[in-house]
């Protein structure tokens, strides 16, 4: 017989965040040019962690007492957008190389989930934290 968790996935992944032109992103050196060993990451919790299934949680809870104050589920484009970035800055252990405002933790996060212009970030995030394949062992760095 063999033990069924031997297949278990990890509960973080590392994630190389590209640019819209789908480039790798790395921070700048001190002479604005991309700097090779530091690049721009998010560390991410995955589907079989406890933080996941926390955020999963919490945007189904906001949903519910949506429906029951509003009896529908009706959000704006903005309210939309916000949710959508808590969710991913609770699936967010951390960011690394990335700078906005010199804001730090879940506010950096919030920050660059919320900024339209860089909304390929969130968008590469939630593809990668969707797919359980990211979390196992033998997963690549992306």
């Amino acid at each position: 017989m063999t033990d069924i968790r031997k297949h278990a996935v990890e509960p973080t992944t590392t994630l190389h965040l590209r640019n819209a032109a789908d480039e790798l992103l790395y921070a700048d050196d001190a002479e604005g040019n991309p700097d090779k060993s530091r690049p721009m990451r998010a560390v991410l919790y995955g589907p079989g962690s406890k933080p996941f299934k926390k955020a999963q949680a919490a945007a189904s809870n906001r949903m519910m007492e949506r429906l029951k104050k509003k009896g529908k589920d009706n959000v704006s484009a903005e309210e939309k957008a916000q949710e959508d970035a808590e969710f991913l800055v609770s699936c967010t252990k951390s960011l690394e190389n990335v700078e906005f405002d010199q804001l730090t933790g879940d506010a950096l996060s919030k920050a660059v989930y919320t900024t339209p212009e860089i909304g390929f970030i969130p968008e590469q995030i939630n593809k990668h934290i969707s797919d359980w394949a990211n979390f196992t062992k033998a997963s690549p760095t992306n």
